[in-house]
């Protein structure tokens, strides 16, 4: 088994550019989204940057921060 790597870190007189960490996703009520597990959904909504509440048409799933499956469309 092994150890997962630590994530390497920035040194300020490294040569080389930091790397840009892109901003969270933000969501508001009534954006059309598309998940890749269960599909295009609608976001009926939001629990302050914890989670979106997502209504898939089959269901309503609660979609956890940072929303790494769910783009907006």
């Amino acid at each position: 088994m092994t150890k997962p790597r630590a994530p390497k870190r920035f040194l300020p007189t490294s040569p080389f550019k930091a790397p840009v960490t892109p901003p969270p996703k933000q969501f508001a009520v009534g954006d059309q989204v598309t998940h890749d597990v269960h599909g295009l959904g609608r976001v009926i909504g939001i629990e302050d940057g914890i989670a979106a509440v997502v209504d898939f048409g089959s269901g309503q799933e609660r979609i956890l921060s940072p929303y790494a499956k769910m783009t907006k469309l």
